[in-house]
């Protein structure tokens, strides 16, 4: 017993350890697997179970530390345990270890070992499945759902990255030495008819259902082979026909539990996908649930309603002077003193349970389908007398409110008269009450103990921040901003048409006049622009020096870096933060050369000019040298679109275009592009000629696209092109592309 006891202790603080600090968990585990043994097979088998379903540690260390532990699980998995902890722990760990296992075979096919022993435990936990309680029961069914979700074909998300692919049947190679698809596939189907057949059987277990559909979700989500026969059984299964009476309370709240959870089950699929071709059939499905729960209360409600006619053989004469009896007078409760809400205006029992009932839990359907019913029975003189109180009530609460109503209007207008207040002199009442003989204040003071008297409490000031702690608060501002863009959606109106048609936005607009994510685009783009607006200047540089790169990093250039990072991930679907930014970066580039202008001519005997940071030009090649690599043939809507829309061309731009057609394949996406600058942006026609004229030149395979152009634009450049190499066209194209050009000054 000691040494149990010692060795329980030593995993408590191996557990605590691991969950102070993640990083210790391999040499933990590794270190444990001694002692986990016939002494500390509890506390064993809940630290592996929860070792191998954290979160916190990594996938990749999960699979390493997976065949360390196997052997230990099979050894406790063969002793004879009537433990239902550690049957429990046991097989929640053999339900996270299968995939980590599958995968390490997949990528180290010699490893048979460890396979053969993953096997021993998977048919050892089927064959005992039926034997053990239901708590362990819960568990095989989890692990039952997990073999089959890894032995079944998955999705491939990307096949140039095989670590980030879901595990499954679709990862194995159709060589490997180990795995054979064809056996694992049919195993899987033959679990998954074992797991589908709680739903078949005459009298089932209601924690076993309910657990069972909770597992299925994962796999209607992500196996669409199977997904349809899973839907399948469970819009066979009701749940009143596999129930044997008597209907007892625990036999109805069993009921209700399953119908519930296959309720969730359809309707999460129907949220996840609302073209699903089995909605129909899940909403009758459904549909069907209710209806069975009304018949049930129906037939309820007349078991326990009285008879129509008197059974007992009374005679016609009886009968008539039953009809001529008047109804009892209904017994109307006193309202209760205080302000009347709408429920107690219209309560007119004094049952507390019933008239505390909240009608609003049961849906709308329900109470129309019980409501006409019953109105149906009720009895006129019976429903003429609960109006006829309801009406009472309330005409008396509209007197005495009207009375209340005319007595503050009389008291207001009697105030309005009163116009004389006055003023309050303390002195004075400290003259009369020496005068009339009470307590001066000196022989109160000498009555009452000493107290010490406190001063006015003042906080202090707090610490001066230094510049890091500022840039540091700074940058958290920003990433929480940032944060909202990830939460909020783009508005519908400016997704479909482009922009919203029922408001004119512009650059004057108000940027928190929405809460979608354009508002908070236009907020952050506003704070890296607007915000530092003349503070830029502060840093002189000299004649060829950088006005980015002399200065220290500052929020705004951290706004910036991080809207270029954002706009880079997914460039394609958010070219239309990055125009909104190039847009905001030019118009403040221009209302800061506008003001440095004035400032020139306002002081043009000072020898110092003012200085003004550009960013336009910088951003914009950089954000074009970011995703021009990543454009094929296909994205010339992108490229237009980022053309069109952006509010300058300048000739590093341009540059960046013509870098297109070193790609033979590329070839047209420049010309095509160039063509649509010429012909739609007058200003930048001939900066655009001039490009096209030097990519017909240079590269041979753009001639049949440019010439057409250029025959059109400039005829003479076809007719006496210049014989130019093309090695070293190209190897100048190349490194006016590769260097990035900094802004000017």
């Amino acid at each position: 017993m000691a040494q149990t006891a010692v060795q329980l202790n030593q995993l408590n603080a191996a557990r605590n350890l691991v969950l102070g600090d993640a990083a210790l968990y391999p040499q933990i585990v590794n270190g444990i697997l001694p002692i986990v043994g016939a002494n500390s097979r509890m506390g064993g088998a809940e630290f592996m179970a929860e070792t191998f379903s954290s979160p916190v540690l990594s996938a990749p260390l999960k699979e390493q530390l997976a065949p360390n532990v196997l052997q230990t699980i099979q050894d406790t998995l063969a002793l004879p345990e009537t433990d239902v902890a550690v049957l429990q722990g046991l097989v929640q760990t053999a339900a996270s270890l299968y995939p980590l296992v599958f995968r390490h075979i997949v990528n180290h096919p010699g490893d048979n070992k460890s396979w053969e022993t993953m096997t021993t435990i998977k048919e050892d936990i089927l064959r005992k499945m039926d034997s053990f309680p239901c708590p362990v029961k819960i568990c095989c069914v989890k692990f039952l759902q997990r073999v089959v979700q890894v032995q079944t074909p998955g999705l491939i998300s990307d096949p140039r990255r095989p670590e980030q692919n879901e595990t499954s049947l679709a990862i194995v190679p159709r060589t490997h030495p180990v795995l054979k698809i064809s056996h694992l596939e049919a195993e899987a189907s033959g679990l998954l008819d074992r797991l589908l057949g709680v739903f078949q059987e005459e009298t089932c277990d209601a924690l076993i259902v309910n657990a069972t559909l909770n597992c299925l979700s994962p796999l209607v989500r992500t196996r669409q082979s199977i997904a349809n026969k899973i839907i399948n059984t469970v819009l066979e299964f009701f749940p009143t026909r596999h129930v044997r009476p008597p209907f007892t309370p625990t036999v109805r709240v069993n009921v209700k539990s399953m119908e519930r959870t296959a309720r969730a089950l359809l309707v999460n699929i129907m949220k996840k996908n609302p073209n699903h071709p089995y909605v129909g059939k899940m909403q009758m499905y459904i549909e069907r649930l209710m209806q069975s729960r009304l018949e049930e209360v129906d037939d309820a409600s007349r078991k326990r309603a009285f008879p129509i006619e008197p059974t007992d053989g009374l005679d016609t004469a009886k009968r008539a002077r039953l009809d001529a009896l008047t109804p009892p007078l209904l017994k109307i409760p006193p309202l209760p003193p205080g302000p009347t809400s709408y429920d107690q205006l219209f309560t007119l029992t004094e049952d507390v349970g019933l008239s505390s009932f909240d009608v609003k839990q049961l849906p709308a359907e329900l109470v129309m389908k019980i409501t006409l019913p019953l109105l149906q029975h009720v009895n006129p003189s019976t429903l003429t007398q609960a109006v006829d109180a309801v009406r009472n009530r309330l005409e008396t609460i509209t007197k005495e409110q009207n009375l209340k109503r005319q007595q503050q209007q009389n008291a207001t207008s009697l105030d309005d008269d009163d116009d004389y207040e006055p003023d309050y002199e303390p002195m004075d009442v400290a003259e009369g009450a020496e005068g009339e003989g009470i307590t001066a204040p000196d022989q109160a003071a000498e009555l009452q103990p000493d107290l010490v008297s406190l001063g006015p409490f003042v906080l202090p000031q707090p610490p001066p921040l230094s510049e890091e702690d500022a840039a540091e608060v700074g940058r958290s501002a920003v990433s929480r901003v940032f944060s909202m863009i990830h939460l909020t959606e783009p508005d519908p109106a400016s997704t479909a048409s482009g922009k919203n048609k029922t408001q004119q936005l512009g650059f004057s607009r108000l940027a928190g006049s929405t809460f979608n994510q354009d508002a908070w685009v236009v907020l952050l783009t506003r704070l890296a622009t607007r915000a530092p607006a003349g503070l830029e200047a502060s840093d002189k540089t000299g004649k060829g020096e950088s006005a980015v790169g002399s200065r220290k990093t500052t929020i705004s250039d951290s706004i910036r870096e991080t809207l270029y990072r954002y706009i880079l991930e997914d460039f394609r679907g958010r070219l239309n933060i990055g125009i909104t930014w190039l847009n905001e970066e030019w118009y403040n580039d221009r209302i800061q050369m506008k003001a440095a202008a004035k400032q020139r001519d306002e002081s043009e005997e000072s020898d110092e000019e003012p200085v003004v940071a550009l960013h336009y030009d910088y951003w914009a090649t950089r954000l074009l040298d970011g995703f021009l690599p990543y454009l094929d043939s296909k994205d010339i809507k992108v490229l237009v679109r980022f053309l069109s829309e952006t509010p300058e061309i300048t000739i590093p731009i341009t540059q960046r275009i013509a870098s297109l057609a070193r790609d033979p394949e590329r070839v047209n996406l420049c010309v095509q592009a160039l063509m649509y600058l010429i012909m739609f942006r007058p200003p930048a026609r001939d900066m655009c000629l001039d490009t096209l004229e030097d990519v017909y030149n240079t590269y041979e395979e753009s001639r049949p696209a440019a010439g057409k152009v250029l025959s059109k634009w400039r005829p003479q450049a076809i007719q006496a092109p210049e014989p130019v190499s093309n090695g070293t066209s190209a190897q100048q194209a190349d490194t006016q592309a590769a260097v990035p050009q900094e802004p000017s000054t």
